[in-house]
């Protein structure tokens, strides 16, 4: 009887996975649009290019503050995170403005390796883990910025995934382009630790061009 509701459970798990893995691949497309990966409750993110900075912005659509705040970035000396009520929703915009000197500084990789938060490796990475810092801002908490020798990530908690401990891996786009992967990253057997992992590429041509944008400035 144990072994019979036991199987009714796994399946139940099994079938709400496929479920969620369909959701989530509907909004994929093949990749000749440049369409990305859709977040429950988050628009976005969207990545630019702000002169000698990296701009990630993306906007929470169930989370409501009455003030913003700007955080610096641990370790990263001319970077920052930012949060501050949407203009244009009743959501929560959140700006991650990464500078390029801080990136190619060099100090940065001599940070310790660090996996997902919780524990789990880094997906898309052979190590499973990068160079990285953890910290925690209001309303979230276990945030992590990655940086290797030719990829930069960020990790942002996000609640509410149901994805069961799985992770989902798609290209990334911006401006019709590739410019690395999204994982949604669902919660661990504790129930925590979901969120979305954004990995930027950053090798050959593409961090040629990097540096030579972060000399203009």
């Amino acid at each position: 009887m144990k072994s019979m509701e036991l199987a009714k459970r796994s399946k139940l798990v099994f079938m709400s996975l496929l479920l969620s893995i369909s959701l989530f691949a509907t909004s994929c497309g093949s990749g000749k649009d440049g369409s990305n990966l859709e977040i429950p409750g988050v628009t976005g993110p969207v990545v630019s290019l702000q002169q000698d900075d990296v701009l990630i912005t993306m906007v929470f659509d169930n989370l409501q503050l009455q003030g913003g705040l700007r955080y610096a970035i641990p370790k990263y000396p001319n970077s920052y995170i930012e949060i501050s009520p949407d203009l244009q929703s009743n959501g929560t915009l959140m700006a991650v403005s990464i500078s390029l000197d801080d990136v190619f500084n060099g100090n940065l990789s001599k940070l310790d390796p660090q996996s997902l938060p919780g524990g789990r490796a880094l997906p898309g990475v052979a190590s499973g883990r990068l160079p990285a810092v953890a910290f925690s801002i209001e309303k979230f908490h276990n945030m992590g910025v990655y940086l290797g020798p030719d990829v930069f990530g960020i990790f942002i908690p996000v609640k509410g995934l149901n994805l069961q401990n799985s992770i989902i891996t798609a290209r990334f786009y911006a401006g019709g382009d590739r410019v690395g992967n999204l994982s949604l990253i669902g919660e661990d057997q504790d129930g925590e630790n979901g969120g979305f992992l954004l990995m930027l590429d950053m090798k050959g041509s593409v961090k040629k061009r990097l540096k030579k944008q972060a000399k203009r400035y």
